[in-house]
């Protein structure tokens, strides 16, 4: 890159709200082909004081929802997979490297602005939620695409894509690991089962962008590099819920033990089981019980219990195990 050459910050959010059901996060839509995206602006170093200040701004201005707090994910560089620099008012043709940060927040709040709107992450990687067991999808469409992407290859590069796809998705007797939603969406987009990288090799080769279809079972696209970055903030809550007590964070004031366990459940992509959840959730002595009932669902009330977040600054407080699939 040349002396002249500017280098474009862009700042990008994923926000989410968890439910009994599904995580959520917040998106936005880009109003040329209304594909999903995340809520993402550039950084104005003379006019921005912090990244942060910054990032709060542009998810504001484009969802109407102010952000608590915030982290920082990880920071993305490759050349041909991030938002093309034309969309940036006198940008020019330089390189744009794009920061991600994760937000939590306990409830979907109202979005202000038509164009923002709370989608389950599970719309982007449906075969990452194991909760009714396996995904078929890994078996008829991901594994034989994925070995014959392989077999392209030959040679060791070869047996380094098999070795990759066995321990990505679980193949040949290898255990499911949930943390690993980067890898496997790289390995997709390696192989070309992700629209988005039929997008990046037309831009690439100086074509016009073809409009991206979704591949059934495989989830739908995002703008940019946003589904990289989300897989990212897939893996690292997934992972930052077994040894921080950010499930907390995500959960109301006032919750029953099976409540919380399906929250658990919706970001691990996995069924617990009730009472192993239970004692673990002991260990912590981070529960308490409130004395209220919830009488919501009928039949038997459930306790209501609180986070106490007194021992939270009193000592440190490990998360929850979340044990790998017992088998297929």
């Amino acid at each position: 890159m040349s002396a002249s050459a500017r280098v474009v910050i862009g700042l990008s959010a994923v926000i989410v709200a968890v439910t009994e059901d599904a995580p959520y996060v917040l998106i936005t839509r880009e109003a040329r082909n209304d594909v999903a995206g995340l809520p993402f602006g550039p950084f104005d170093p003379a006019g921005d004081r912090t990244l942060e200040l910054s990032l709060r701004n542009w998810v504001s201005e484009q969802t109407g929802f102010d952000i608590g707090y915030v982290e920082q994910l990880y920071t993305f560089g490759d050349r041909g997979r991030e938002t093309p620099l034309a969309d940036f008012a006198g940008a020019g043709p330089d390189r744009l490297i794009s920061i991600s940060y994760l937000a939590l927040t306990p409830t979907r709040v109202e979005l202000e602005r038509a164009a923002a709107q709370w989608r389950s992450w599970y719309d982007f990687f449906p075969f990452e939620d194991w909760r009714a067991g396996r995904p078929a999808v890994i078996d008829d469409l991901i594994a034989p695409k994925l070995k014959a992407w392989a077999k392209q290859a030959g040679g060791e590069i070869a047996a380094q894509r098999r070795a990759r796809a066995r321990l990505a998705f679980a193949l040949d007797g290898a255990v499911w690991n949930e943390e690993r939603s980067l890898e496997r969406y790289e390995l997709l987009y390696e192989a070309g089962l992700a629209p988005e990288a039929a997008r990046d090799s037309a831009r690439h080769d100086g074509d016009a962008p073809l409009a991206m279809a979704a591949i059934a079972g495989l989830g739908q696209p995002m703008v940019s590099d946003h589904r990289r970055i989300l897989a990212t903030a897939i893996g690292r809550l997934r992972a930052k819920i077994k040894y921080r007590p950010v499930v907390f964070e995500l959960a109301p004031e006032r919750f029953t033990l099976l409540s919380l366990q399906r929250v658990v459940e919706s970001i691990a992509g996995l069924e617990l089981h009730k009472q192993n959840f239970r004692r673990l959730l002991e260990r912590t002595g981070l529960v308490e019980g409130t004395g209220a009932f919830d009488t919501s669902a009928g039949g038997r009330p459930a306790e209501l219990f609180r986070c106490k977040r007194e021992t939270l600054s009193e000592r440190p407080v490990g998360g929850i195990h979340v044990p790998a699939p017992r088998g297929d």
